[in-house]
């Protein structure tokens, strides 16, 4: 019986006159309208919306682990298994005669901004020194918590957070959008990496949800990298200004700080994004990669070299080696909260399951915006540069920021001075400790312009691919109104939350929104190994009918 030939067109209805001409009006309308009575709540009922978000997220992190631990390991196995096999590593993303874009400088400089630049900085200062302090081998009697017998450990579940987990959520969005919609001609959104499941029934209903969840899950996981980045940035302009008004007495940034900045960065990234992709986003995206290397730079003649690159050399075996287990063990409480059981089980809820849910929720924006950038590479080169690479620029900066913040800890007699700093304060207090009070606020000067670019990077970037959703995949330049528009909610999402319970609240929001997303992926890389295979299947049975012709 002879395979049907492939989905080469999926109609979805736009408007052809009005506010909303080349949107689909469900879309676009149903997003604005959910977001709206998200922000509607979390500033009229703060306090409420601060509780219910409490225990909705207890709820999230007592009966999601597993589905959340499983389903990432399983984004790994598409993507890799796509790249190594002959037949499918070799496919090119686009018809034959395409041609890339973009060089190979800006399209990793541009993936690697929208995608993990912002938390980087945040916690390849932060995420070692915590663990250094304690991890699940520290707290199942393997090593000693703050001792020198902890730092591997510190880096193999660092490493795990920001490795090919991480990058294997976003490149099987982009794989899967990259292929459906160059080498088949679908539109460029996200329900049609599920054509070969759900067929022509995408251009109804069920299509419209898909990418209404992928919109909100987008705005949320966005709010996430920013609310910590804007965190980050205030800290920043502390250390260069002194205001007391930034800080407070715990060493964090105010909420008022924290609305100040992202006033600032959502201004910048609002018109970046009326510049489009091919101006503001990738000149901003060459600048933020350009100064990543002069910090990187700074710290390798400067920081804790040797101690480093034998963290980075040590940690990347020690992550490889440990992958699978790590990636497939799942702990439960046992209802004692000082028992092993349940230690451990909060350790992976509050580091683990929150990272998956932060890069599920991200993904829909991270992979349209790879497979907007992405046509003409092969399944393989994309996965290199879309998953392997970036892992390991992201193993190399934790291990030099993040090794010379151990070791001044650890040898350097820092004592508490990093330790005792807040999360967003880390690396300014390791620049504080190394540096004269002058060229640490210099330095502190070239981090802050760094936070500013990737952050409106990453605002921008998003903004963009929003509206691309909405517009049934049009990727094209949208109107002024539709772009401020989007930037103004995006704002007012993230300010919202921040009032209504800091960083927290906009956590558990993200947390709640990647949920239903984690599934649309899963099916995105069944529907994607179901299109190769019958692919394949119609290439022999082409072959067949030509021999049995001859």
């Amino acid at each position: 019986m002879a395979i049907k030939p492939p989905l080469t067109n999926l109609p979805i209805e736009t408007a052809e006159s009005g506010f909303y001409t080349g949107f689909n009006q469900i879309v676009a309308v149903g997003s604005k309208i959910l977001i709206g009575l998200l922000i509607l709540w979390a500033a009229v009922w703060s306090e409420q919306a601060g509780n219910v978000l409490k225990s909705i997220r207890a709820a999230v992190d007592a009966n999601t682990g597993a589905w959340y631990m499983y389903v990432m390991a399983f984004y790994i196995v598409v993507c890799l298994a796509l790249a190594i096999w002959p037949a499918t590593g070799r496919l090119m993303l686009g018809r034959p005669g395409d041609k890339p874009e973009f060089s190979r400088f800006s399209w990793f400089s541009m993936m690697f901004g929208a995608g993990i630049g912002i938390g980087m900085l945040t916690y390849a200062t932060g995420e070692p020194i915590y663990h250094f302090g304690t991890n699940p081998d520290v707290i199942q009697g393997f090593t000693e918590g703050s001792a020198a017998d902890n730092v591997r450990a510190a880096y193999k579940w660092s490493f795990l957070h920001w490795g090919f987990s991480a990058w294997g959520c976003y490149a099987i969005v982009g794989l899967s959008l990259s292929f459906f919609a160059y080498s088949r001609g679908l539109p460029l959104t996200i329900r049609s990496g599920l054509a070969p499941l759900f067929g022509k029934t995408l251009s109804g209903p069920l299509g419209h949800i898909i990418d209404i969840v992928s919109v909100i899950a987008t705005i949320l996981g966005v709010s996430v990298t920013i609310g910590y980045g804007v965190s980050q940035f205030a800290s920043g302009m502390f250390n260069i200004t002194g205001a007391n008004w930034m800080m407070n007495a715990e060493g964090s940034p105010t909420v008022g700080a924290m609305l100040f900045s992202l006033v600032v960065v959502m201004f910048c990234s609002t018109l970046s994004a009326l510049s489009g992709v091919g101006k503001g986003i990738k000149w901003l995206s060459n600048i933020n990669m350009g100064l990543s290397f002069f910090i990187l730079a700074f710290f390798l003649v400067f920081g804790s070299t040797f101690f480093g690159l034998k963290a980075l050399i040590v940690g990347m075996w020690d992550y490889v080696l440990a992958l699978p287990m790590m990636s497939l063990t799942v702990w439960t409480g046992d209802g004692n909260a000082e028992s092993v059981a349940s230690k451990l089980a909060g350790w992976q809820g509050g580091w683990t399951i929150f990272y998956w849910a932060w890069w599920i929720a991200f993904a829909p924006f991270v992979g349209l915006f790879l497979a907007r950038i992405s046509k003409g590479r092969t399944v393989r080169e994309y996965v290199l540069g879309a998953m392997i690479v970036p892992s390991v620029m992201c193993f190399v900066w934790f291990a030099i920021v993040g090794g010379t913040a151990i070791d001044l800890t650890l040898n350097g007699g820092a004592g508490d001075a990093i330790t005792g700093a807040g999360l967003s304060s880390q690396l300014f207090a390791m620049i504080n400790f190394m540096l004269s009070p002058g060229m640490a606020t210099a330095m502190s000067v070239v981090i802050v312009v760094l936070l500013l670019t990737y952050l409106v990077t990453s605002a921008d970037s998003a903004v963009l691919i929003i509206n691309t959703i909405a517009a049934a995949g049009d990727a094209r330049q949208k109107p002024r109104v539709h772009i401020v528009v989007w930037g103004a909610a995006l704002t007012l999402v993230i300010g919202v939350l921040l009032v209504a319970g800091g960083l927290s609240a906009i956590n558990t929001a993200m947390i709640i929104a990647a949920l239903p997303f984690s599934a649309v992926m899963a099916l995105m890389g069944i529907s994607l190994f179901k299109a190769l295979i019958r692919d394949g299947m119609r290439e022999k049975e082409g072959g067949a009918e030509k021999q049995a012709a001859e």
